[in-house]
């Protein structure tokens, strides 16, 4: 194993931290909008849609540590080839693709919760359309 090999994760960890960021900064802005929608009015649906959210901080909170972590073991495998230590190396290396594993787990197990918030958002137009006819 050479210093290529974990470099070779660099630009997929940069990549994955860049579209966590984002997904937090989203849900960020949707809690405000729902906070205030909550303030004025106190619909379940609303309070359903915050429960979900936050579930969804927690699990963007997890693919960010984990990610973070990928890209710490990824360096310090890195180090240690540097340090000519390649047995430890592959194993921070080993520990690095684990933490990378988790971190795209956890975003799959996101993605499916925002599928579900985005379902409650259809019902209620499915319903509002049916109530019109």
């Amino acid at each position: 194993m050479d210093v290529g090999t974990p470099a070779l994760l660099f630009p997929a960890i940069s990549l994955l931290l860049l579209a966590f960021t984002n997904r937090f900064l989203a849900i960020a802005s949707l809690i405000r909008n729902l906070t205030k929608e909550y303030r004025n009015n106190h619909d379940d649906k609303v309070k359903i849609q915050i429960s979900l959210l936050r579930r969804r901080l927690f699990m963007i909170r997890n693919m960010q540590i984990m990610g973070v972590l990928s890209l710490f073991l990824c360096v310090l495998a890195m180090f240690l080839i540097f340090a000519e230590w390649i047995l430890v190396a592959k194993y921070a290396f080993g520990v690095s693709l684990c933490c990378m594993l988790g971190s795209l787990t956890w975003s799959l197990a996101e993605l499916l919760v925002s599928i579900q918030a985005l379902n409650i958002e259809l019902s209620d137009i499915e319903k509002s359309k049916k109530a019109s006819r």
